[in-house]
């Protein structure tokens, strides 16, 4: 009897330190320290010294909530930084901006926060905005997210709102975004005559690549990363396929900065800034994530519009 019963109460104590380990896990290692100051890569801030062309530029934003800004604070989204500095703005990055090297600069965001990419050939291409025929037109677009995540597994999954899906479910919507996608990119780019240049973010992941979404506060969801591995393919394959459009690695970007970045035995571990990019909704990035995107976009457009202008001599030289 004395044998069986500390037999029990070896494997009571042995159940209530693995719970308790588990429990300091979450609490401690998934707890989401931001950090601050900037965030994400240096700009090579000499590419923003001289002109990059006189020509009458567009910058258009089309997408989601990220593109949107939804949860930043007053002219601190991604796309609002990329037109001009805010009043605090850091210091490696003043006059780094479009604003700054392009002086005939026209700017429209047509985004919607919380829209599908159903929604964005429904709503926002009919809202594009009139441009003459020697306008040249800077897109940038965060689209997909929406269609994968909603209604973040509370009603059955379906197109455009996915979440819970089987990868067999999601076959044929994972077919339909890449007609959709290819679609809107062609109608993009024919809205344009005088050429266009379309920055087109993948779809990041806040689990880090892990997929643990009830650590996220979500239900699990077994095919979820296989699902958004096949988004994120659809879009690179659209910007390899297009002149026009190039493939802005947000996913990559934000690798690390989830809610695993400060575990620092995971290979995406960042030493040097194990910030969380996220906002509260977990969908998109607070401050520094912003930061972080802005410097993105801009680090892919120094590196492809000077060329792309100097290619196409101003009308007026």
């Amino acid at each position: 009897m004395f044998k069986r019963n500390r037999r029990l109460l070896v494997i009571l104590l042995a159940g209530l330190g693995l719970l308790a380990s588990g429990q300091f896990y979450r609490h401690f290692w998934l707890i989401h320290p931001v950090g601050s100051g900037p965030a994400g890569r240096a700009v090579d801030r000499s590419l923003f010294e001289a002109t990059w062309t006189d020509r009458p530029v567009v910058l258009l934003g089309l997408g989601d909530s990220v593109t949107d800004g939804f949860g930043a604070s007053g002219g601190k989204s991604y796309f609002d930084r990329l037109v001009k500095n805010p009043a605090d703005e850091f210091d490696d990055m003043l006059g780094v901006n479009l604003s700054t090297v392009l002086p005939h600069l026209a700017v429209h965001n047509v985004s919607m926060s919380g829209s599908t990419s159903q929604e964005l050939v429904d709503y926002q291409l009919a809202r594009l905005p009139e441009v003459e025929d020697g306008t040249f037109g800077i897109i940038v677009m965060t689209t997909g997210g929406n269609d994968i995540i909603h209604n973040y597994g509370q009603t059955p999954p379906r197109e455009g709102a996915m979440y819970g899906a089987t990868f067999e479910q999601a076959t044929p919507w994972i077919a339909n975004f890449e007609v959709r996608l290819g679609g809107i990119l062609d109608s993009v780019a024919r809205h344009f005559p005088g050429g266009c240049a379309i920055f087109l973010a993948n779809i990041y992941d806040p689990t880090d690549g892990i997929g643990d979404t009830i650590n996220a506060g979500l239900p699990r969801w077994p095919d979820g990363l296989r699902i958004h591995a096949a988004y994120n393919q659809i879009i690179a394959a659209a910007a390899e396929h297009r002149s026009e459009v190039f493939l802005v690695d947000m996913r990559g970007e934000f690798l690390g900065h989830g809610i695993h970045s400060r575990q620092f035995w995971q290979p995406f571990y960042h030493s040097e800034d194990p910030g969380y990019w996220y906002f509260d909704n977990l969908e998109d990035p607070n401050g520094r994530g912003y930061d972080a995107l802005r410097r993105l976009f801009l680090h892919e457009m120094s590196r492809i519009l000077p060329t792309r202008f100097a290619a196409v001599p101003d009308e007026n030289s």
